[in-house]
């Protein structure tokens, strides 16, 4: 993977926002709630046919023509088929005049359907890439049936863990104080997922609406700001760090309980920040990258960070990735504040939390080894050439 992109003009990609959550968590009610709002007029909406209960099309048809229904199975299983290639048509047909304009795509996943694999393809294939970018992850999660799903199914843990915002659903439902209830469900999402945003549902157009046109933060903008984004003091303060999440983090106040969260079961996810105070060599980085792509494999859910690399002081570089694949470097203009350490979040289900520190450790290390040797290795070899041609 090459360290860096070539600068050039801000490429004006689609944003879009994936919907995740398991079967029965509400997708489809949300995105028909969605389709009455006027701020989703130029919103291409793509569902998945068989993902759960049958969608209202009638409802899609009157209220929007501008809906794709995937009729070939699970998104997951054809993230590089049907997605891609509807997609990129799509696309080429709205610049035809062929198809209505839209500005923003939703793409409805399976309640089966993994994300991991639907943000892989947006960083990996170019035809992705080049058109369309992830602004938002958004995962519903059912409260009557969350503790069961949860036990028995990791892709709905997944599903929350890769979310950038979590919406509780059928909280009136739930035996017993609603409020209680959500802030018990809210405990288990937050230590599984530290920096999203999590709330009850609310199910007005409007806010619907807000919820999948996020702009989100675009790697590819170099005036962005991507302090929300990374949001790595929210990992660094995480229940599996310091106990209870009681500690300052205000992400959103129904998440606060005095309660100690520290008996929560992250069902396997577990998160690490690398901070480096020192800038890396742009070779020292290279290292570290491959090698993080290398060792962690499938149980890396996602990577996402800014480095300080010394060769471009003042310029932080982005880095992101889902499994083990990462994306190419992209370059800020400034750092958004006064904070140019190197922070990257490690995402991962089914490595220890331990193991998974001393691994992330461990390749820093090498890589730094490795970059200073080789740096000592060509100040030789010059040195003998110089000494040579002095001679």
């Amino acid at each position: 993977m090459p360290v860096e992109s070539a600068r050039s003009e801000i490429r004006r990609r689609i944003p879009v926002t994936l919907v995740t959550g398991f079967l029965g968590s509400g997708k489809t009610t949300l995105i028909n709630a969605a389709l009455r709002s006027r701020e989703l007029a130029k919103t291409l909406v793509v569902v998945n046919e068989f993902g759960e209960i049958g969608l209202d099309h009638r409802l899609f048809a009157k209220s929007s023509d501008s809906v794709v229904v995937l009729e070939n199975g699970c998104l997951c299983c054809t993230v590089r088929s049907d997605l891609v290639g509807t997609l990129n048509s799509l696309y080429h047909s709205r610049q035809a005049g062929e198809i209505a304009a839209f500005d923003n795509v939703v793409i409805e996943t399976s309640g089966l359907a993994e994300p991991g694999p639907v943000l892989q393809a947006f960083l990996s294939e170019p035809t992705l890439d080049g058109l369309y970018r992830v602004a938002s992850v958004l995962a519903l999660v059912d409260a009557v049936n969350w503790p069961g799903t949860s036990e028995a199914h990791e892709e709905s843990v997944r599903q929350v863990a890769l979310a950038d915002r979590i919406r509780i659903t059928k909280l009136d439902l739930v035996n017993g104080d609603r409020q209680n209830g959500s802030a018990r469900i809210c405990l288990q999402l937050r230590r599984i997922n530290p920096s999203a945003e999590i709330a009850d549902v609310d199910w007005s157009s409007a806010a619907v609406a807000g919820l999948l046109r996020s702009p989100g933060f675009d790697a590819a903008d170099p005036q962005a700001d991507p302090r929300q984004w990374l949001d790595a003091e929210a990992y660094l303060r995480a229940p599996h760090a310091h106990g209870a999440d009681d500690d300052g983090h205000d992400h959103d106040a129904s998440c606060h309980d005095h309660s100690d969260a520290r008996h929560l079961d992250g069902r396997g996810i577990e998160s690490f920040v690398l901070t480096r105070e020192a800038p890396l060599a742009r070779e020292e980085a290279q290292f570290l990258l491959d090698g993080i792509g290398q060792n962690l494999g499938a149980g890396l859910l996602r990577v996402k960070g800014l480095l300080n690399v010394a060769e471009e002081p003042g310029r932080p570089a982005v880095i992101q990735g889902a499994q083990h694949l990462l994306h190419t470097m992209t370059w800020l203009d400034n750092w958004p504040d006064n904070d140019h350490r190197t922070r990257v979040v490690f995402i991962t289900q089914g490595i220890p939390r331990d193991n998974l520190r001393d691994i992330i450790e461990l390749l820093d290390r090498v890589s730094s080894r490795t970059s200073r040797a080789r740096a000592r290795g060509r100040k030789a070899l010059e040195d003998t050439r110089a000494l040579t041609q002095t001679e």
